[in-house]
């Protein structure tokens, strides 16, 4: 069984991760390989700041964000209680999400994480005393980050060790990889690249600019979930503020206007913020799309299994989401052997 993984990311990195594992249990031989253009420190998931954080996703399932959600965190929470949990960047931190809007703060996933419980408004209070605009309600829970410049190479390291194989290579079309190719299982993860290789037209940029700052002194994470919201997540040696989500935007040079946003926003949230050290910023373009495609279909004797379009949670559905494209895979193959017995 040959399978061919496209895509460096998050997303590419657990689907080999967790095939390999899977077959490793049952000792069935498997040669999984990682093809991309690009791998850490050079993907998207590099810059971004790792926290796990369910978001609806356009037209996708309610309860299907839900199960690869709760996949992601269970992963997390595996490795956070490992001797790896350092290696792969794996933290628990304290979060508080707030919003001005009248409805409250989505929680379809309140079950999942630790201590989850609504704001009092002697807690909102605190937040709301230098702003016009009032928090009106927020949930407390405790959860997980994991960077993904950490978690990445860790991976990485974890499918190498086991026999995978990372090949640096562009691809652009998904048709003319298959025509070359000797593979039972090909799994598109590109992401925004499927714009490309597939010719996705529901494929968009959303521009993710953040700062890095250095604040030693901040053990929690701040969201405000209002439109055009700041956000503060603290990493092991840094702190990300953010942030920017523009649509159809494919520029990725800091904008000096978007810095101001983003350090003036996040100090009004926090002011001991203004005594941060400024690092630096970063720009990166996240795989938008109407609704989370993870489907499979027979492209000739090639099985593909797509898994892209995640948006800003590609770290909090990675694991989950590589749990289904298994299913996918072990389902299909089976069908297939059982059609062949028949003949």
């Amino acid at each position: 069984m040959r399978v061919a993984i496209l895509g460096g990311g998050i997303n590419g990195f657990c689907c080999a991760v967790r095939i390999q594992v899977h077959y490793k249990k049952q000792n069935r031989p498997i040669e999984v390989t990682v093809l991309s253009e690009k791998f850490s420190p050079n993907t998207t998931g590099d810059g971004s700041a790792g926290l796990w954080g369910p978001f609806l996703l356009g037209g996708t399932p309610t309860a299907k964000v839900h199960q690869w959600s709760k996949g992601m965190h269970d992963f997390l929470e595996e490795l956070w209680l490992s001797e790896d949990a350092g290696e792969a960047g794996v933290c628990l931190l304290p979060v508080i999400r707030l919003t001005t809007a009248d409805t409250p703060v989505d929680d379809f996933w309140k079950d999942i994480v630790y201590g989850c419980h609504e704001m009092t408004e002697e807690m909102l209070k605190e937040y709301n005393e230098n702003r016009t605009k009032k928090y009106t309600s927020g949930l407390h829970f405790i959860t997980y980050t994991s960077e993904p410049r950490l978690l990445l190479p860790y991976l990485m390291k974890r499918f190498e060790k086991h026999g995978g194989k990372i090949v640096q290579q562009k691809i652009d079309s998904l048709e003319k990889f298959l025509e070359n190719s000797d593979y039972d299982v090909v799994i598109n993860c590109t992401g925004l690249g499927s714009q490309q290789v597939i010719g996705d037209n529901k494929m968009l940029p959303i521009r993710g600019q953040v700062a890095r700052v250095k604040a030693p002194w901040l053990y929690y994470s701040l969201l405000d979930e209002s439109d055009d919201g700041n956000y503060i997540i603290p990493n092991m040696d840094t702190v990300v503020l953010g942030g920017t989500h523009q649509e159809h935007d494919y520029n990725i040079i800091p904008c000096p206007k978007d810095k101001k946003f983003i350090m003036e926003g996040c100090e009004n949230i926090l002011p001991a913020l203004k005594n941060a050290t400024h690092l630096f910023d970063w720009v990166g373009l996240r795989p938008g799309r109407s609704a989370l495609r993870l489907e499979g279909e027979q492209k000739g004797k090639h099985l593909v299994i797509h898994n892209y379009g995640h948006g800003g949670s590609g770290v909090t559905l990675a694991w989950g989401c590589a749990a289904d494209v298994l299913a996918i895979m072990e389902q299909t193959l089976q069908k297939q052997h059982q059609q062949k017995a028949k003949l």
